[in-house]
């Protein structure tokens, strides 16, 4: 995600492993039919209650029925394929905006009750240990806001998209909503004629019956329940190639296609400077979904990147702004796509790469220079971790703005820490560590632990009291290499870092 500046729209091996090492932080007891309801979590430091225990999501297949207006509900049905990690007499999953009509466990049917933000079913016979379970809900999907809730569905001119960064994707449908369980998705859109609908991944076939049509697409690799997106509007697929063969699509509202084509032509060629970076584009596809809608920010959804339409036509920005935005968004599918934060607290590696490479395609297109800009994040760095945290270790956010983790720390602030460490092991250590922690990771999670060893095996040193300080400090440690740079005032930087959020 990357927030936009306010004059725009708003402010601008997992598995069990995994599953281990985040449940081990609250008590995996699933509790016996008899006993109230009530919510669980995987113990995220950041979200509690976000994920469930006791089971690992394999594929998801989603079904959305539009009835034509955005204002109101989508018929829906979502089908869980996973292996249980837990003998399980409940099984809880995250869904939080929508009316559910009815659940099966193994096609048999099953109790379910709400409790907090989770759905809770209680299957006719419990599932041990070990085993495959079918989960299928059918279930409404509200694209009207929920009071006091952000993401999720996102209404647009002509019909919807999806931000569901970071905890909103059971906004939209029941899930195990944790980037740490990762799975394939496949996800079928029906739409009244004179409507389009595209979703991560490739195009599996459409069917048309009786004035609607049903498009099917499926993901090629794992993804995170908050990268989902599904398009659905009066829009135009543009179709070209990048490197290797790559197939790029981007969705656009039609009567916008011809001034948008300048700006999404560049795509191909962005995709080239990133590969000869860290390596090959990880996905089956890319392309940007650009919507006509105000949301305050861009997001980075697994092959279909979401833009709001004003980036790119209200001429405020250079171009070389413009596409550096672009870059961010694409550095994403390698960093926080490919390899996903196994917690929220790891947020900084998905930021922090992302701005890098935004900072660092600035200045190779547009001159503008990476040392000024990490030089003014220096100064500014101790106001946003007195405001937000040290960049691995972030506040939680407030009530109902769950995109509150979203500050200059994890953004700015964590590109810092990358510059850093080039600084403090050099480029060509630095570069191929970037390429290891891609090849290392695909398709899977990494936590900020991971980093530090993997940095510390390349570059031959002992890095332990270097991140320490960079990563967890409630002061910015002295820059290697600029002893000259200093901090601004406390007060001066939280003021900056205030007027930089939402």
């Amino acid at each position: 995600m990357l927030l936009t500046p306010p004059h725009q729209a708003a402010a601008a091996r997992r598995r069990r492993t995994a599953a281990a090492l985040l449940t081990s932080a609250v008590s995996v007891c699933i509790v016996a039919a008899s006993t109230p309801a009530v919510p669980l979590g995987v113990g995220d430091r950041l979200f509690p209650y976000l994920g469930n225990p006791g089971y690992d999501v394999a594929a998801y297949d989603l079904s959305f029925t539009y009835p034509g207006s955005n204002s109101q509900p989508l018929r829906a049905v979502t089908t869980i394929d996973a292996w249980t990690t837990a003998d399980l007499d409940r099984v809880n999953l995250d869904f939080a905006h929508g009316t559910v009509q009815s659940v099966e466990v193994d096609g048999d049917p099953a109790e379910f009750h709400t409790a907090g933000e989770d759905l809770v079913i209680t299957p006719e016979n419990a599932v041990s240990d070990g085993k495959w379970m079918r989960i299928t809900v059918r279930h409404t999907s509200d694209p009207v806001p929920a009071k006091g809730r952000e993401g999720g569905w996102v209404r647009t001119a002509d019909g919807l998209a999806m931000a569901n960064q970071a905890d909103a994707a059971h906004l939209v449908f029941p899930c195990n909503d944790h980037p740490s369980d990762k799975a394939m998705f496949t996800i079928r859109v029906t739409a009244p004629d004179g409507h389009t609908a595209v979703a991560n991944g490739l195009p599996a076939g459409t069917e048309k019956s009786r004035g609607t049509t049903t498009w099917t697409y499926r993901t090629q690799h794992p993804m995170a329940t908050e990268l989902a997106q599904v398009s659905i509007g009066r829009s135009t697929v543009l179709h070209r190639t990048g490197p290797h063969g790559l197939p790029v699509r981007d969705v656009v509202p039609t009567e916008h296609r011809k001034e948008l084509e300048p700006w999404l032509e560049k795509t191909p060629g962005q995709i080239t400077w990133m590969e000869n970076k860290v390596g090959r584009y990880p996905f089956e596809t890319y392309g940007l979904l650009v919507a006509d809608t105000s949301t305050g920010f861009e997001l980075e959804t697994q092959t279909l990147s979401l833009f709001e339409r004003d980036l790119f036509t209200d001429r405020v920005h250079p171009s070389w702004y413009v596409e550096s935005i672009m870059v961010h968004e694409l550095a994403h599918q390698w960093f926080g796509n490919s390899v996903s934060p196994r917690t929220w607290s790891d947020l900084w590696l998905n930021e922090g790469h992302a701005t890098w490479y935004e900072a660092l395609y600035a200045e190779e297109r547009g001159g503008k220079s990476m040392r000024d800009r990490m030089k003014a994040a220096y100064g500014a760095s101790d106001g946003w971790r007195a405001a937000g945290g040290p960049p691995a270790a972030p506040e939680a956010p407030d009530p109902g703005r769950k995109t509150g983790i979203f500050r200059p720390n994890v953004y700015d602030g964590s590109a810092l820490i990358l510059y850093a460490l080039r600084q403090e092991i050099g480029r060509p250590a630095f570069e191929r560590l970037e390429r290891a922690w891609i090849g290392q990771h695909r398709d899977g999670t990494a936590a900020t632990e991971d980093f530090v060893r993997l940095a510390t095996e390349i570059s031959g040193r002992d890095l332990g009291s270097f991140f320490q300080g960079w990563l967890y400090g409630e002061k910015t440690p002295p820059m290697p290499g600029h002893p000259d740079w200093k901090a601004v005032a406390a007060a001066k930087a939280q003021d900056a870092a205030g007027s930089q959020t939402p």
